[in-house]
């Protein structure tokens, strides 16, 4: 009797389990397709971070809403205008980005959204800061290469990067040119793990790569 008991309430314990897994996948699959939709839509972005933050409060283990609450924050950055606005916004991501990466360490995606970050707040006065936080960016960029050879976005990245640097500087659509190529390749191969797992950025890479030829 005793055993038919156990029995029940472990299966009541993970038909709940399933039901709150079931919730919380459909929460992140929708937020994230609205993101799709939400680019040159800062207010939108900034709507969509705070609900993922909010996913992420209630899903304490889960370390993807509070890395997608970051990269909201990351992209309103590169949608303003007026970048001496930027350091709010970057302190902001990178706390996000911290409680991702303490649920989920030498994280390929993670480590991309360190690089963008560090050239959020380069991009504030790029002229000074671009040694210091251009270390950074590329430091997470090469990690990210490591952590997963797999991931296209760091190589996308480094592209988007040296095609904005002036040639002078090493930088140009020459040399920009091969990472994107890299990148657009590595799309065409990339399949995530899971469906909430990060999965963007391939139009975006051959576009860049297009303005490039």
């Amino acid at each position: 009797m005793k055993k038919t008991i156990f029995t029940l309430v472990a299966l009541v314990i993970a038909a709940v389990s399933f039901a709150q897994n079931q919730k919380y996948v459909a929460a992140m699959k929708k937020n994230i397709i609205l993101m799709d939709s939400a680019f040159g839509k800062p207010d939108l972005f900034l709507g969509l971070a705070n609900t993922f933050e909010r996913i992420g409060t209630a899903e304490k283990s889960e370390w993807l809403p509070y890395y997608y609450a970051s990269l909201c924050r990351i992209n309103v950055g590169f949608m303003q205008k007026d970048m001496s606005l930027n350091d709010p916004l970057a302190d902001a991501s990178e706390v996000l980005l911290n409680k991702a990466d303490s649920l989920m360490p030498n994280n390929s995606e993670i480590s991309c959204a360190k690089s963008m970050i560090a050239t959020l707040r380069m991009l504030v006065n790029a002229q000074q800061r671009f040694m210091q936080y251009g270390a950074v960016s590329e430091k997470a960029l090469q990690a990210a290469m490591k952590q997963d050879t797999t991931n296209p976005r760091p190589y996308m990245l480094k592209g988007q990067t040296l095609k904005g640097t002036p040639e002078q500087f090493g930088g140009g659509c020459k040399v920009a040119k091969t990472f994107l190529q890299t990148a657009v390749d590595k799309f065409a191969t990339f399949k995530p793990a899971t469906e909430l797992l990060p999965n963007w950025g391939e139009k975006y890479t051959m576009g860049l790569l297009k303005e490039c030829e």
